[in-house]
């Protein structure tokens, strides 16, 4: 009886497992079949949250009907939609950005701008309207905001945290140093507030990122700089004093601003069709993504050794090995026309930098006649740039934060934190400079020495190959470099990039150096490739995938600024190998 009950047990469960994975199969099947397309449909676009580069790697998210957007699938969204015949018209709804920076915002604020070449109308509904909100849908042909919602534009402002004091408080020493006066990754745990450098390149930054802003609502709205700069003073607006400056064109509820569009488009309510399943419509039936084929390699997040990932607080993770592999690929893979990076990465690791711009001066080598160009997002930056100049050409966004051609490395000296709990610290070792990582007491003269060492070699490292990739001396690099970030626009004033625009700019650019004719479509071949149903699965089921869903779920759950603090109280060293020397940028910034 014994034996019958357990084997009638283990029947239910296999069939349970049966069930479950063909349950997930028909879910599979019918979040990838096409939809309907009804005509005179109005695509509706939401687009807001944590920006991402490429898609998520969990199963919820990968079945899901409202699958997180990507920058480029929201591009390509509205690329598909200037083609197709069945498409009227779009809606956009700007839902508010976690991030802090501007560069995927200008990037699909390119592409709303792009579709109206068209001559199709785009329309944007504005539920919540902060200064990127904003921002994008004044490319739009008509705006309309919420009658409760204000107009939050005010203008630009960034807040960085210090540490410093309270490490005191707590008996930790943040034994840091760094190479450039500019290289304030530092600061947030070695000053109590600003230091002259570090305050003079946040007002650099932060009045380039308000040009931008005055600039694109002027463009959008039809007005003057000088008028933008002025009602910009007069922020934040009720909605009915945003329609009288001339900033919206309409109060109303979404449901009145929908009428209004299908009014204009002879469509009706259920001919809208939104943006997740218009992803499933495929850009080669409309005569897209194809001809000669483009490979685009993506490096999100910061730089690391060994495999990419993700963690928890920090987001992506771009693992050298991982890139190194994909590089590798792309590389032998002669149908490929052009290659582009797309780097979205506030620097990392120096060595493994190193190693991924290795890997892509290789491929460059191999292959003179095949362009490598590099595509910045929100952030490319230190060892984001680092491996940016390997290419032949580089194209960032006006707000791209990039530059921070610098290196720091240190440890935290914990002795006195212990101390105040009753512990104490004590060593054995053999070897002059075998303690240099002791957590217990500071760096002896020697120890600091020897590490200031390191770090001028590779800063000295760096500048060489910057001033090799950019023609330019040394010199020339030095005075710009130290550690400093630059927009991207400030960066292409100063020599450090080629163009400004997103990836479409860059395959514009990739096009035009393989003597591929501009009008011709292309083929964009993604490295590393989007997972397959079942990798997912198996990786989900593997355990490697948690780390993500955490990230997710602190992305869905904690604001901004908690976020930041968690990072800023890990320290800057967290993910990297203790010693590592660091090309990273500042990273703490709050708005």
């Amino acid at each position: 009886m014994a034996r019958r009950g357990l084997a009638f047990i283990f029947a239910l469960l296999g069939a349970a497992v049966v069930v479950s994975f063909l349950a997930v199969a028909v879910l599979y099947l019918l979040a990838g079949r096409e939809p309907a397309v009804p005509q005179h449909a109005t695509l509706v676009l939401e687009v807001g949250g944590d920006l991402q580069e490429q898609d998520p790697s969990d199963v919820v998210s990968y079945l899901s009907a409202n699958r997180p957007p990507t920058v480029r699938s929201i591009v390509e969204a509205l690329r598909k939609a200037a083609k197709d015949e069945r498409i009227a018209a779009v809606l956009l709804r700007p839902t508010g950005f976690t991030s802090p920076y501007w560069g995927k915002v200008q990037e699909i604020r390119d592409a709303v701008v792009a579709f109206k070449a068209s001559g199709k109308p785009i329309y944007a509904y504005l539920e919540y309207a902060g200064d990127r909100d904003y921002y994008l849908a004044s490319a739009a042909d008509k705006v309309f905001l919420m009658p409760a919602t204000p107009l939050d534009l005010k203008g630009v402002a960034t807040y960085q945290l210090f540490l410093r004091g309270t490490l005191d408080l707590i008996g930790v020493f943040p034994n840091l140093l760094h190479i450039g006066d500019y290289k304030t990754a530092v600061n947030t745990f070695t000053e109590k507030g600003y230091t002259p450098a570090h305050k003079e390149m946040d007002a650099s930054l932060n009045g380039s990122l308000f040009d931008a802003l005055v600039q694109g609502i002027a463009e959008g709205r039809k007005k003057t700089l000088d008028e933008v700069r002025a009602l910009i003073d007069e922020g934040p607006f009720l909605a009915e004093d945003a329609r009288r400056a001339g900033l919206i064109d309409q109060v109303a509820y979404e449901d009145e601003a929908r009428a209004a569009i299908h009014a204009t488009t002879d469509g009706r309510d259920d001919a809208d069709i939104d943006g997740d399943d218009y992803a499933r419509v495929s850009a080669s039936s409309l005569g897209l993504n194809r001809g000669p084929r483009i490979g685009v390699i993506y490096a999100s997040g910061a730089i690391t050794g060994g495999p990419s990932g993700y963690d928890p607080i920090n987001g992506a993770v771009a693992g050298s090995e991982t890139l190194v592999e994909h590089i590798r690929r792309a590389r032998k893979d002669t149908t490929l026309k052009a290659l582009i990076l797309r780097v979205d990465s506030p620097g990392g690791s120096a060595t493994a930098s190193d190693a991924i711009w290795h890997e892509l001066r290789k491929a460059k080598d191999e292959q003179q006649d095949r362009p490598l160009i590099a595509s910045m997002s929100d952030l490319a930056a230190s060892g984001g740039y680092y491996i940016a100049m390997a290419t032949d050409a580089i194209v960032a966004q006006p707000s791209t934060l990039t530059g921070s051609i610098g290196i720091f490395g240190g440890k935290y000296v914990t002795g006195g934190l212990y101390s105040k709990l009753g512990a104490t610290i004590d060593s054995t070792s053999n070897g002059r400079n075998a303690e240099l990582e002791s957590p217990a007491r500071p760096f002896s003269e020697s120890e600091a020495a020897k590490l200031q060492q390191q770090l001028q070699a590779f800063y000295d490292q760096f500048i060489r190959k910057v001033a090799e990739s950019r023609r330019k001396t040394p010199e020339e690099i030095h005075r710009i470099a130290q550690g400093r970030v630059w927009t991207g626009a400030q960066a292409m004033q100063n020599g450090l990039v080629d163009a400004l625009g997103g990836l479409d700019r860059a395959i514009a650019l990739a096009k035009e150096r393989a003597s591929i004719p501009a009008e011709s479509e292309v083929e964009v071949v993604v490295f590393p490739p989007r997972k397959s149903f079942y990798e997912v699965l198996t990786e989900q089921w593997g355990g490697s995938a948690d780390q993500a869903a955490v990230s997710q779920w602190m992305s869905s759950h904690l604001t901004l600024a908690e976020r930041q603090a968690l990072r800023a109280v890990r320290g800057p060293f967290a993910g990297f190998r203790p010693g590592e020397m660091l090309t990273l940028m500042p990273y703490v910034l709050v708005r």
